[in-house]
């Protein structure tokens, strides 16, 4: 019987969403199971474009009905940004690979200034090049600087004519190879300051467009590409000034959301071969998972999988519900990006530890699951930039609630119009969240939430009596730690509303609190390590510390959830 939590090809139905997107979704899974094992692995070793892929997608209308927003749609009802089905595909490409969900994301991020823009032109053409099936790009990072949008060094000059000449490079840029529109960001060589950023369409095919070289090696076609002389006529104008400075970081916050889903997805398959090999592989005269440190650690993978879930499905609905009083997305964001997709190393290192060298064969998904789940922590900005960026919620999401609506599950076929008017990048420190314990009394009758709680009540008594002084908010290293042991409240409270939501089996909740006290316990005992921990921190850190609440019968009816996953999915050859 396949287990409700995990997507499973066999059994895929996404009711819940409205005809065309079911025949969409559904569509995507069989195509890829039609292709099967071997060919999706032959093309992951030998680096092949995704050109089969892309044409599949552009002859099913994929990318532009999923992507094209309703004030862009000429009036297609099926068409509309829907962050909800967005992340159901996420999904589906990460589990059959990284590189489909890769093209898809980067197309994502290149759409995402044009949808921002003023330029009806733009957007036009934008939506006209989807409904042809064509890519987009995202062309921001350089070599030099990487994502610091401060120093780039692609530079337009004045024509004279009301347009620029273009000249620079850009590098890590997806898709640059095929793009029939990327979005690129530079600065005027006549104005100064953020005045004189300029975010511009260019096309791949332009004779001024050159591409250098993909610099990964993989059917990811991670592009350099640089521009000389490069005509950008003023409707090829997308934002300029401080609006372009925006539109970059706000692509980013719609863009980075991506990647929880994309993790979850490379989680499950890797999952069902795991669990599939470990039960059927006898050792020493039983089967692998006789012994309880296998059970432990597949157990541990498995309820650490069902809370990345959680929380990302909890997320999609702040991010559907947010508006100009509603900002609290901008913290969900960053943890879905940070939190989740480290959540997913843990889980396929888990089972790695279990099938051990199993894990490196050619002929198993697994073997890329880990090498891919490895790169979405590393992508949209490293976990320790994303980390710094939760501090910045800390005290008010801990200590100043305040009131709002409670937000519904929002599987609703809408137009998530907001992420492309989200306004300045700014003004972080001023958003307020609801109460966060009420997540957890809802739960307060199971010993591990109740467990957890006192950790989170420890976190607010820590802000308040032993927060780092000045000197020591300059510490990085030691602020990191505090960053983690607040992400483990807020990804616990978001856990904890969507199994309110969708009466999760209460022994499995449990069963994932035990481990997040674990955690709790961990990032505790590694602040109390830090150079520059004070004294009272280092008691605080301490006395924190908690040993989870041990059910046998709990662990044991969680772990035939586990066991049942043997068997239940093996792609066709």
């Amino acid at each position: 019987m396949a287990d409700p939590l995990l997507f499973n090809p066999r059994t895929y139905d996404p009711a819940h969403f409205d005809p065309e997107t079911r025949r969409l979704l559904r569509a995507t899974v069989d195509w890829f199971e039609e292709r099967g094992k071997r060919k999706l692995i032959e093309d992951y070793r030998s680096r092949a474009w995704l050109a089969d892929f892309l044409a599949f997608a552009a002859k099913e209308g994929l990318f532009a009905t999923f992507l094209t927003p309703a004030a862009a749609a000429e009036g297609d009802a099926d068409k509309r940004w829907d962050t909800a089905r967005i992340a159901a595909l996420n999904e589906i490409l990460g589990f059959y690979g990284l590189d489909y969900w890769y093209a898809w994301q980067v197309t994502i991020l290149g759409l995402g200034p044009v949808w921002q823009s003023d330029n009806a032109a733009a957007r036009a053409r934008a939506a006209e090049l989807l409904a042809d099936g064509e890519v987009f790009a995202f062309g921001l990072s350089e070599k030099t600087h990487g994502a610091d949008i401060y120093s780039t060094d692609m530079l337009l000059t004045p024509d004279g004519e009301g347009g620029f000449r273009a000249t620079g490079s850009k590098y890590y840029i997806g898709n640059g190879n095929a793009a029939g529109l990327v979005s690129v960001f530079g600065r005027r060589t006549d104005v100064e300051g953020p005045d004189g950023y300029v975010f511009f369409a260019a096309d791949s095919r332009h004779p001024a467009y050159h591409l250098v070289k993909n610099v990964v090696d993989s059917s990811k076609f991670v592009s350099e590409f640089r521009l000389e002389d490069y005509p950008v006529r003023a409707e090829d104008v997308l934002h300029t000034g401080r609006a372009a400075f925006d539109a970059a970081l706000n692509t980013v916050n719609v863009g980075k959301f991506n990647l929880c889903t994309a993790s979850i997805g490379i989680c499950e398959h890797a999952m069902y071969e795991a669990v599939t090999h470990a039960h059927n592989r006898v050792l020493y005269g039983r089967p692998v998972t006789a012994f309880p440190h296998v059970r432990r650690e597949l157990t541990d993978a498995y309820v650490r999988l069902v809370g990345m879930k959680l929380f990302s499905d909890r997320a999609v609905d702040y991010f559907r519900s947010a508006g100009p009083d509603d900002r609290r997305y901008l913290l969900f964001n960053p943890m879905t990006k940070m939190k989740v997709t480290t959540e997913g190393e843990k889980v396929v290192d888990l089972m790695w530890d279990v099938i051990a060298a199993k894990g490196f064969e050619k002929d198993n998904y697994f073997a890329q699951a880990a090498v891919e789940i490895r790169s979405l922590p590393k992508l949209e900005g490293t976990v320790h930039v994303n980390l710094a960026l939760i501090l910045k919620f800390l005290r008010n999401h801990l200590l100043e609630p305040a009131g709002y609506a409670p937000v519904p599950t929002r599987l609703d076929a809408a137009d998530d119009a907001f992420l492309f008017r989200q306004g300045p990048a700014r003004g972080l420190g001023s958003i307020r969240f609801h109460d966060w314990r009420t997540a957890f009394d809802a739960y307060a009758h199971l010993p591990n939430v109740a467990r957890f709680r006192e950790q989170a009540d420890a976190l607010c008594a820590f802000v308040t009596t032993a927060a780092p002084d000045e000197e020591q908010s300059r510490d990085l290293d030691l602020l990191l730690s505090v960053g983690q042991l607040f992400a483990l409240v807020v990804h616990g409270q978001l856990i904890l509303e969507q199994a309110r939501l969708t009466g999760l089996d209460e022994d499995v909740l449990d069963e994932l609190c035990a481990v997040l006290v674990r955690d709790f316990s961990a990032h505790a005992v590694e602040l109390h390590g830090k150079d520059s921990a004070t004294e009272a921190q280092q008691r605080w850190a301490l006395g924190a510390v908690r040993r989870p609440v041990v059910d046998e019968g709990r662990s044991a009816r969680v772990w035939e959830r586990v066991e049942a996953l043997s068997g239940a999915y093996e792609m066709a050859p």
